[in-house]
């Protein structure tokens, strides 16, 4: 049943979408059976209607048909505009002959209030869901989490590693597991995570050994020293080395060779030797998740520090 609910743009090619849109009989077998298909926006006309590709008919979605809002939630056009081009979930509630064309008339905001009703709604904190990045922001990045709902995954939450911006890991159309950190009931709205299913510290730390000379991300430049990223979840103090300060300033984001001087899991510390910056973008960093996502379902408790550690950071799934 869920697999109606993923994120917009995954039923586009599949088999059963594809053969309900070959044929004026497929639509209306889907109309029938009240199926969620998945098209691309062709077309935002004067009158906000988006024109959807069916290959055998014209599909209208009404402005008011284009999305879901939640209680005391305005319709924003710009979320209608910015569809074209985009696949949209919709259900078919009509099949009419205009002017000799057979238009189908459609409803992303039904596709969508299912998804909320069947999927969401039943979702709890620590359940893992499949998202889509739509879009970053200097906060966070907007998921769609199901049909085109979205869901905010904070820039604080996206890893341990700190980064000034979301695109300093993510980009728009990544697909990626997150897990739901919280739920405003009155709301409705979703809140993820991505960090609890990157490993913890020893399950990063245990990549690295002291005597290494390894590549890592300048992430900040402090008066004691400068943080440097080996890998999303997990980072490094290199030494401040006289001069170097305001020259590294402006590699912020940039890649950096580091020696591994000490991994000390007590005090989740590893300490570095800065042998070299450059002003070359670092490679793309390929996401490693410690949870296998096709088969755990839900966390109910995450803890990234060691035993015996004198700081203890960890997450609590549990509903307010």
């Amino acid at each position: 049943m869920n697999g109606m609910y993923k994120p917009e743009g995954a039923l586009l090619n599949t088999p059963q979408n594809r053969d309900y849109l070959s044929s004026p009989a497929g639509l209306e077998r889907a109309m029938n059976s009240g199926a969620t298909l998945e098209g691309i926006v062709t077309l935002c006309d004067s009158r906000l209607r988006l024109h959807v590709d069916l290959g055998c008919a014209v599909g209208i979605i009404e402005p008011q048909e284009a999305l879901f809002c939640r209680a005391g939630e305005e319709r924003k056009d710009i979320a209608i505009i910015t569809r074209v081009g985009k696949p949209v979930a919709f259900r078919i509630t009509a099949l009419e002959l205009r002017d000799g064309v057979l238009t189908a008339s459609l409803s992303r905001r039904l596709a969508q209030e299912e998804c909320v009703r069947h999927h969401l709604s039943l979702r709890v904190p620590g359940d893992i869901l499949r998202a889509k990045v739509t879009h970053l922001e200097p906060f966070g990045a907007f998921l769609d989490v199901g049909c085109g709902i979205s869901s905010l995954l904070s820039v604080d939450c996206i890893s341990v590693s700190r980064i000034s911006h979301p695109r300093d890991r993510l980009r728009p159309g990544m697909e990626l597991p997150v897990v739901i950190k919280s739920i405003d009931r009155d709301t409705g709205r979703i809140y993820v995570s991505l960090r609890e299913l990157l490993g913890t510290w020893e399950e990063n730390a245990a990549a690295f050994e002291v005597g290494q000379t390894v590549s890592g991300i300048i992430r900040s430049v402090e008066s004691y020293g400068v943080f440097v990223e080996l890998a999303p979840n997990l980072a490094g103090l290199a030494e401040p080395r006289e001069g170097f300060a305001e020259d590294l300033r402006t590699r912020i984001g940039k890649s950096a060779a580091v020696y591994i001087k000490s991994i000390v899991p007590a005090r989740m510390k590893i300490k570095l030797l800065l042998i070299d910056s450059f002003c070359s973008e670092p490679p793309s960093q390929r996401l490693r998740y410690y949870v296998n996502t096709d088969t755990v379902s839900h966390l109910s408790h995450w803890i990234y520090s060691p035993i015996g550690s004198r700081k203890v950071v960890e997450t609590v799934f549990d509903e307010e």
